[in-house]
């Protein structure tokens, strides 16, 4: 464990040394955030690419120590790359959505390669330790997770510090599941993700001197996605699916209630609205700090619960899902979520 506290440690201090390093470059290349448009949030221009410093951080940590790279982290590292150099590029001259996917689809593909994948399931049938064998499935059941988990991470990524704490809470859940798991190289590769962003976080917390951008939020979105396939295991190497979907719950329901919201008023999926959980906050009248705050607490909620659902019988923890996404539908619906917001 000292072990792990130490790659942290290291990974917060290269992440907030590099963070001003690439706040100058940003704004040097002119790659900036200007406040146009309903949905901006922020007064005046931010500089984007602030996620460039929790690649470096996690990529020099996990090149430093000690042992060589596993296939599945080697996966993980290209494909954290692909990601990063789309992102570079959205940032800088605005990608159409079907250009990110391509990146998106890629980095996954690279990750089946290397072994991550989803080849099998628990199965919610059983109260032990039973899993379903996804076969032919796993392919696109992993790219599908890992586009969506991306994807969700970046739509969230709407206010100062918001997609980062979310990001660093999930890693943290991830992190004490692997640990409760034995499931070292998870641990090690969470621990290192939640000191990099733990050094960007003060520097993107409001009010924000630097955004990470798609940049950052597709790579944490892509990290967690990875990662939670690494760490929430259950014996016979199944992925227990009801884990991952508490502990990155923010991200996950957010985006289902905005696919949810733009059916039911005859809008493109991939329109942008402000319709999304911190901006109905914002329109409550809240502050910023307040909404981001509120947002870290169900974040810790659900990733409270996920930890026990881990440690229960399959049937429970899926029992638990259900409760709680049933729970948060009643509520969106009751609040009007589904309603459209331009």
């Amino acid at each position: 464990m000292s072990t792990l506290y130490v790659l942290a440690a290291i990974a917060v201090a290269i992440s907030a040394a590099t963070t001003p390093l690439v706040k100058r470059i940003a704004l040097k290349l002119d790659v900036i955030d200007l406040p146009k448009g309903k949905r901006k949030i922020h007064k005046k221009p931010i500089p984007l690419l602030g996620g460039l410093a929790i690649y470096f951080s996690f990529i020099l940590v996990m090149l430093l120590k000690n042992g060589s790279l596993s296939t599945h982290e080697t996966g993980i590292l290209i494909g954290a790359t692909i990601i990063v150099i789309g992102g570079i590029i959205d940032d800088t001259i605005e990608l159409r959505p079907r250009y990110k996917l391509i990146f998106q689809i890629s980095a996954a593909v690279v990750l089946i390669i290397f072994g991550v994948e989803i080849s099998s399931v628990t199965n919610p049938l059983t109260n032990g330790d039973g899993y379903w064998n996804v076969g032919w499935m796993t392919v696109p059941l992993t790219i599908l997770w890992v586009i969506g988990i991306t994807n969700a991470l970046n739509l969230i990524d709407g206010l100062d510090g918001l997609a980062a704490g979310v990001a660093l809470i999930s890693s943290i859940t991830i992190f004490i599941i692997a640990i409760l798991n034995n499931r070292a190289d998870a641990a090690v590769l969470t621990a290192i993700l939640s000191g990099a962003i733990l050094g960007f976080l003060p520097y993107n917390f409001n009010p924000a001197k630097i955004f990470m951008g798609d940049t950052g939020a597709q790579l944490l979105g892509f990290l967690l996605a990875a990662i939670s396939i690494e760490g929430t295991i259950k014996s016979a190497a199944a992925f227990a699916i009801a884990v991952p979907i508490l502990a990155l719950g923010i991200p996950i329901y957010d985006t289902l209630f905005a696919v949810i919201r733009r059916k039911i008023n005859g809008k493109p999926i991939m329109q942008a609205d402000r319709g999304h959980l911190h901006h109905r906050l914002m329109d409550m009248g809240l502050t910023q700090r307040q909404v981001v705050l509120i947002m870290y607490l169900i974040s810790a909620i659900l990733g409270s619960i996920a930890i026990i659902a881990m440690q229960i019988s399959n049937q429970r923890a899926y029992f638990i899902l259900a409760l709680v996404m049933v729970l948060l539908v009643l509520v969106a619906w009751k609040c009007g979520f589904f309603k459209s917001r331009d």
